[in-house]
């Protein structure tokens, strides 16, 4: 149980699958993890291997080691000779060796036994035994710099899962997404330079762009030395992150030059290996380009091969395994690619075959593979002994004489079943592909064998899909997968949908959606939270959320984790948009959870769901939604910085411009806390992109300057000189002014309630805020309900004298406020955010005026009328701040209030004012602090002063420069930093060289900071250079409190004696840092701040304006102290009459649906117009169109190398053209010649050669047409070379000599008869003459009956022979009985119909549904029928599908069926001797409602539990035998129907 707790930890979590249907395999192998448990300490040492050590390359660890030294003696062994039995042969050397191959003294010390213990003859499986292994660790190749590898040695019979977990597990390295098996010629061989190119980048692309292992032979010779160098020339030409692939080699120990130096007990750390290519011998060196070594030993030396075996099934391990990635589940495939090779070659492939692994050929590079694909392309019946015999004396010209007879025949089986599978089998051409396309052979490969792969339903079209998301090559998904062979229905894209979000492949998506794929329907609720529990971990967001989920386990007091839900989402996503946004995401109230019901069909919610696809498996019904999909999905990809994924899915928003700026405002806020710098640029960049989607993109230059820091980077959006194209904003308001100020103030309630306007400025986008648009809406707003274009003089003027506003002189927009009589004029005018801020600046300067007075002429010990009025006057403005301070129109609480009050300068500034100004006011009413009093007052009046400054914001003019001096201030302040440590080292150095032990405090202050800061401005202590020096105007002693002391002086006539130049050098040295160094180094600190602000003040002006704007319009319109009847009016409406808090209506506005939508709509067409606009300028762009110009030289160069290809096969194929038509013309004079001859016309002496055998032999094996799609003539299954259920191998019979007729002297087929103790009747296991001659053939015997369907066959030696020619095996094999063994096979069949009723079509062919079985112990699917019983009507296994009561009623249909086919079977346990022989009949229900069919659908599966039925669409692809296959074709024939 540990280990499987070890392996959940390994995958990711059960969501992390997607679930395949039936066919595909579990995605989580319980099988394969069964099978980890035996393995000893598995759990132990996964403990201690972290998964983030995901790094295959090297040096290894401490902990690693320490894990490798302990884990793999107890897992993994080797094998060793114990037994030494002197050999015939002897090694290079001379000296004597052991059967094994080794020496006496290689050899453990025990090993010369006496043979009486051991046995005499030396027996591998006795005399080898396993021991822990003693080599293992890194290698490091000496002389070849940093190149090291893993290696380790291991026993040839160690389980694959062991060595599978040593690489996963300990090396470190990830699952592969392929498996590219390479095999090939063991020896050098030459390729031409250009295919071995073709081959080296091709194979090194599809490794790296799919995440494959690539597995050799590991040597550095012959194939695997190609592989190799294509490896390091890869890895050269790229950078450390895109060059680790990962290829291992699997060799063998006993054959590896040079191993003696990796033997290290203790692992070697690393192992010095030298590669010794010239001394090597027999022997092969390790290719250094390798990354992993797997070193198989069988305890022997010397002999090759011995990997095969172990190669072989850790290959088929793999391929078994399933890899989970980016939530899709997928079995790992895998594909082997062929160059040049031998005999060993050709069995490779052929096993491959065999097992259903599709191969790549490469031709043109010699042996075995050219002949392959030279005979590829012909129609099996034309591959032939002769032509493969041709084809060998032309590849294999040095070693053709060794091939025997035996030998071509067995190749030439070989070869046909090889192409038999043309499925599987992929030829790569030089010129058919392209110069670079091996990668795309490959993975065709691997597409044209899952494609026609026997599937039900659209269960292979899922795992094709699959493969190539966890590739990433959208390119072979659109040209191998979304094609009119298959009709895909977006919620079947779903699961593959959400796995290409995760794994941030982008085009993925783009493809999807253009497949049809809706977001309104893929993202439900559970979708989401799937995909936020599965960000990567590296995510900033990630982490914040992993602390609000620790936090919410704290205050739960719980041990567990709570999981991800949106609720925690929305928690964070609040804190980076700002609490001015609603919750996005609502806290559900116990196990609800808010939802919006949208009905969909086909789609199911799966509130607990284990995997991804049980997320979207399909059902009619309603579908759980959240508010905006798209919203929530363009939130995930923003929030992990996905800039690709985060583009292609706003452009499917319907608001787009408050998405826009709200992930401006997330990314702003992630870039602050992001501590990488490249993630924070990117952030920034990304941030500036979409707030420039908003308004204006880009520009046609650069960004002008620098920033000055992130700070300022995040307050100043990147200016652009001159806009190319509008922005989302910038058309709408072009197109319609109203409109766009009605989307920047319309309350999103996708976005938590708030406004674009508000968005813009809580993530401080200046660049949108102060553009022409959002500015004329807020001279707008300004203005009140007049007319912008009234001059501020009038407004003066009307505000002095009111009863002018029923003039003309001021004009108002709305029509009901034009009548000069009208009362709402007058009220109109006041409420206007204009006249409420010119009245507070009348009130303000009146109060400075007034306050002044006071403390200059009416400050008296008692307060004075006027000093009360300025009491009663700070009174309102306090009321004032308070109503600012609690105003909360939205809800936000007291505490949130309040942190935005105080975030604000002015609001600081206010407050400190009126905190200074109570505390004169204490001191003042108390006489004994009058004066103190008075002097605080003073510094009040200062303050208030200052926040004159806010006021005159709103000037155009006035307002930069403000900003300016701000930011001048901020230098002054670091400048000041500079300024004090000359100040401050000048003073201290000056005090002591003049100044003898000066005790008073106020003095050295005095002497040290204030005087030397008045030496900068000219101020120069007369008594520094001791000329102007007066003893008056100093105190001796330092006694006298008004005056300094004096410097050291002489005692006798009171002359300075401190050094004089010393203290006139520091002097100038001073002056000449402080006046000329620093002064002007803060003059150039105010030029730099200047000219970069100045660029940008006219923003920050517009930015800034905004607030005061604001500000007024929320404010009551009567200026202090008459402010205080507002206050009133407020506080009985909320206090008493408790209603709520106004909004703004100008600024927030919520609109009617109908309103809403339409205008939503509006600005979405003008997105897709912003958008294609875009496209259009990114083509004219001159970088692209340079890009474009040069991928289509290269194509062209690449058109004409192929031309020139194309064209030397175009004159070889003239060449065989001609040849075939003097070949033709040969014929016709040697057949004239022969008449004339008969006829007597000349003797055959005089016959002149007109054409000969040879040229006779080349037109039969060299004419390669295409191959005819055709049944072939004679049986094939039943020349299947290895013998169903046992280990026995048939004689090759190539198609040529299956019948008796054709003479085969070679033919010596094995003898096998399988003793079935389960049957009652079945004809001799080993049969003898005396009982052959028992047996009558051609007649019943018995109950058997032994006639055949084709009438008489042979019987010769008392044996039948098969009526279809030879099978390569004698006797019975499986078959119960000598000659026909006869079967019946119903084939029942319905129509496919909708749930209305109505037969589906295809084609325009109706679709047909089978009935089909799966029996127990059995992986196949079938027909419900089988071999009869001797005696019986109904197969066996058909009684087992049907009930007893239900066989009359059966056997009735059966007669009423239609008779399909009656004769012989293709059957792959047919033999010489003994055949299957069927009826097949076709019982079809053309009625839905057919009373036969619903009773046989209720007496359906009446035995076995464990055996499966179903009714399956027919198509041939259905997955059954071949045979049955061929019969379901017949049916569909016979009625019409698709197939």
């Amino acid at each position: 149980m540990a280990v499987r707790g070890r392996h959940t930890k390994v995958l990711p979590s059960e969501l992390n699958k997607v679930c395949p249907e039936r066919g595909d395999g579990p995605a989580m192998h319980p099988r394969t993890m069964s099978e980890f448990e035996v393995v000893p300490n598995l759990h132990q040492s996964s403990s201690s291997v972290s998964k983030s050590r995901r790094k295959a390359h090297f040096p290894t660890g401490s902990n690693e080691k320490e894990n490798l030294i302990s884990w793999i003696p107890e897992n993994i062994q080797k094998k060793e000779c114990t037994y030494f039995v002197e050999s015939s042969q002897t090694s290079d050397s001379g000296r004597t060796v052991c059967e094994c191959g080794y020496l006496r003294e290689q050899h453990p010390e025990d090993a010369a036994k006496p043979p009486i213990f051991l046995g005499k003859e030396w027996d591998p499986s006795r005399h080898i035994q396993e021991v822990p292994t003693d080599a293992f660790g890194d290698i490091h190749f000496t002389g070849l710099g940093q190149k090291m590898g893993k290696y380790v040695r291991v026993s040839s019979d160690t389980p694959p899962r062991v060595i599978y977990h040593l690489m996963t597990q300990h090396w470190g390295l990830d699952a592969p997404n392929l498996l590219i098996s390479v095999t090939g010629g063991a020896k050098n061989f030459i390729m031409k330079p250009r295919l071995k190119n073709i081959f080296r980048q091709g194979l090194v692309k599809v490794a790296q762009t799919t995440g494959a292992w690539i597995i050799t032979g590991g040597s550095h010779t012959g194939v695997m030395k190609q592989v190799g160098e294509a490896v390091r020339d890869f890895i050269l030409s790229c950078s450390h992150k895109e060059g680790e692939i990962v290829t291992i080699g699997i060799a063998t120990w006993g054959t590896v030059y040079n191993r003696e130096s990796l033997i290290c007990p203790m692992g070697g750390f690393p192992a010095e290996y030298v590669l010794d290519e010239e001394n090597q011998g027999s022997l092969s060196c390790l290719d250094s380009n390798h990354s992993h070594f797997i070193l198989v030993d069988d305890g022997t030396h010397g002999r090759y091969g011995v990997e095969i075996p172990l190669r072989t099934s850790l290959e088929k391990f793999i391929s078994e395994q399933t890899k989970v990635k980016g939530g899709v589940a997928i079995k790992i495939p895998i594909v082997c690619v062929v160059l040049e090779g031998g005999p060993g070659t050709l069995d490779t492939i052929y096993n491959a075959i065999t097992n259903g692994t599709p191969c790549v050929i490469v031709e043109g590079s010699g042996r075995v593979a050219d002949v392959i694909a030279q005979v590829a392309s012909l129609p099996v019946p034309k591959i032939t002994i002769a032509l493969i015999r041709k084809k060998l004396s032309v590849f294999f010209h040095d070693t053709y004489e060794l091939f025997t007879e035996g030998k071509l025949v067995e190749w030439t089986k070989k070869i046909q079943d090889i192409v038999r599978s043309r499925q599987l089998l992929t030829i790569f051409r030089e010129g058919k592909y392209g110069q670079q396309d091996v990668d795309v052979a490959i993975l065709q490969a691997l597409f044209k064998a899952s494609r026609n792969q026997d599937h039900f339903g659209h269960e292979n079209w899922d795992r094709q899909l699959k493969l190539a998301v966890a590739w990433n090559r959208v390119d072979i998904a659109r040209s191998e997968i979304f094609t009119d062979d298959r009709e895909w229905k977006p919620t079947d894209l779903h699961p593959v949908m959400a796995a290409a979000l995760i794994s941030n492949k982008p085009e993925f998506v783009k493809l999807f959606l253009e497949q049809g794929v809706r977001l309104k329907e893929f993202v439900t609720w559970d979708t989401l939270v799937y995909l936020y529990d599965n960000m990567a971990p590296s995510c900033l967001f990630h982490s914040k959320l992993q602390k609000v989920l620790l936090e919410e386990r704290e205050h739960a007091a719980g041990s567990k984790m709570p999981r991800v839900q949106l609720h925690h989402v929305s928690q964070v996503l609040r804190e980076l948009l700002g609490c001015s946004t609603q919750p996005l995401y609502p806290k559900p109230k116990h196990t609800e959870r808010p939802r919006l019901s949208i009905p969909v069909p086909h789609i199911k919610l799966n509130v607990q769901g284990s995997s991804l696809r049980s997320l979207y498996k399909r059902s009619a019904g309603r579908v759980t939604f959240t508010m905006d999909p798209v919203r929530d999905l363009l939130i995930w990809a923003v929030v992990q910085n996905r800039k690709e994924l985060a583009e292609i899915i706003w452009a499917q928003s319907q608001d787009c411009m408050a998405a826009a700026l709200a992930c401006s405002k997330i990314l702003k806020e992630l870039a602050k806390e992001e501590e990488d710098t490249d993630t924070t640029d990117d952030m920034l960049a990304l941030a500036e992109q979409y707030e420039q989607k908003a308004i204006d993109p880009a520009a046609k230059g650069d960004f002008v300057g620098t920033l000055l820091s992130t700070s300022l980077a995040l307050e100043f959006s990147l200016v652009c000189l001159e806009p190319v194209w509008p922005g989302v904003f910038t058309d709408c308001y072009r197109k319609d002014e109203e409109r766009a100020q009605k989307l920047l103030t319309r309350v999103s309630e996708a976005w938590g309630k708030t406004t674009c306007l508000q968005l813009a400025l809580e993530a401080k986008n200046m660049n949108f805020v102060s553009h022409g648009g959002v500015q004329a809406f807020l001279t707008k707003v300004w203005w009140g309900k007049m007319c912008v274009d009234n001059g501020l003089w009038r407004v003066i003027v009307c505000m002095l004298f009111f009863p002018l506003l029923y003039t003309s002189l001021i004009t108002f927009r709305e029509k009901r406020l034009q009548p000069m009589g009208c009362m709402t004029r007058l009220r109109a005018f006041f409420t206007a955010p204009v006249v409420i801020f010119l009245m507070n600046i009348l009130s303000y300067f009146t109060f400075l005026l007034l306050f002044a007075y006071v403390l200059m002429v009416d400050f008296q010990p008692s307060p004075s009328w006027r000093e009360y009025l300025i009491y009663f006057w700070l009174f309102s403005l306090v009321c004032e701040e308070i109503r600012q301070l609690l105003h909360d129109p939205d809800g936000f609480g007291v505490v949130k209030m309040a942190s935005l009050y105080f975030k604000d300068f002015w609001n600081k500034l206010d407050i400190c004012a009126i905190l200074v100004f109570i505390t004169g006011l204490s001191c003042r009413l108390i006489p004994s602090t009058l004066y103190p009093g008075r002097i605080i007052l003073s510094l009040a009046f200062i303050i208030f002063c200052l926040r004159l400054m806010h006021i005159f914001t709103v000037s155009k003019t006035l307002g930069p420069k403000i900003i300016i001096v701000k930011r001048m201030m901020k230098d002054v302040f670091f400048f000041l930093f500079l300024l004090a440590v000359w100040v401050v080292s000048f003073g201290v150095a000056k005090q002591a060289i003049l100044i003898h032990n000066e005790e008073r405090v106020e003095w050295l202050f005095r002497g040290v900071v204030y005087h030397s800061y008045l030496t900068i401005f000219g101020q120069i202590p007369s008594y520094i250079d001791g000329v102007n020096f007066n003893i008056d105007q100093c105190s001796p002693n330092g006694t006298d409190p008004y005056k300094p002391k004096c410097p050291e002086t002489n005692e006798d006539n009171k002359k300075p004696i401190f050094p004089e130049w010393l203290t006139v050098i520091l002097l100038c040295l001073y002056l000449l840092f402080t006046n000329i160094l620093l002064l002007n180094l803060l003059i150039a600190m105010f030029n730099y701040t200047f000219q970069q602000v100045q660029e940008h003040t006219d923003q920050i002006w517009k930015f800034q304006r905004h607030d005061l704007i604001e500000e007024y319009h929320g404010r009551p319109p009567a200026p202090p102290p008459f402010i205080l009847l507002n206050h009133l009016q407020i506080l009985v409406r909320r206090g008493l009459l408790r209603r709520p808090a106004t909004c703004y209506k100008q600024l927030k506005k919520k609109l009617e649906k109908n309103e809403e939508a339409a205008l939503l709509s509006w600005e979405m067409y003008l997105k897709e117009n912003y958008l294609q606009h875009q496209q259009c300028q990114e083509k004219q762009n001159p970088e692209q169109k340079i890009r474009d110009i040069a991928q289509r030289v290269d194509v062209l160069v690449e058109l004409l190398d192929l031309d020139r290809v194309k064209r030397t096969g175009l004159v070889e194929q003239k060449l065989v053209s001609l040849e075939d038509q003097v070949h033709q013309s040969a014929q016709a004079l040697r057949w004239i010649m022969q008449v004339l001859q008969d006829n007597g016309f000349g003797s055959g002496e005089d016959v002149p050669p007109v054409g000969s055998s040879k040229a006779l032999e080349m037109k039969e094996v060299d004419l390669e047409g295409k191959p005819e799609e055709s049944q072939p003539p004679y049986h094939v299954l039943a020349r299947n070379l290895l013998y169903p259920g046992s280990h026995t191998l048939r004689f090759p019979v190539p198609d040529e000599k299956v019948p008796w007729e054709v003479d085969f002297p070679l033919y010596d087929p094995p003898a096998y008869s399988a003793d079935h103790r389960d049957m009652a009747v079945q004809d001799p296991f080993s049969p003898s003459l005396e009982s052959l001659l028992k047996i009558n053939y051609n007649t019943m015997d018995g109950l058997i009956d032994r006639q055949s369907f084709h009438g008489l066959y042979t019987v010769q030696d008392g044996l039948p022979l098969n009526p279809m020619g030879r099978t390569g095996l004698r006797g019975r094999g499986r078959l119960h009985c000598f000659g026909p063994n006869h079967a019946l096979h119903p084939v029942v069949t319905r129509w496919r119909r909708n749930l209305d009723g109505s037969i589906i079509r295809k084609s325009l062919k109706k679709m047909l549904e089978v009935l089909v079985a799966q029996y127990p112990l059995s992986d196949v699917w079938a027909l419900p029928g089988g071999s009869l019983e001797p005696g019986e009507t109904l197969p066996l296994k058909l009684k087992w599908i049907l009930r007893r009561e239900f066989w009359p009623q059966f056997q009735t249909l059966l007669k009423q069926g239609t008779e399909i086919h009656k004769g012989y079977l293709d059957d792959p346990r047919n033999t010489d001797n003994a055949w299957v022989e069927t009826v097949a009949v076709s019982v079809h229900f053309d009625n839905q409602n057919d009373v036969e069919m619903k009773r046989l659908n209720s007496f359906l599966q009446g035995c076995d539990p464990e055996l499966c039925i179903r009714w399956q669409v027919l198509d041939k692809r259905i997955p059954l035998h071949a045979n049955h296959k061929d019969l379901l074709h017949k049916v569909s024939t016979l009625l019409g129907a698709y197939y």
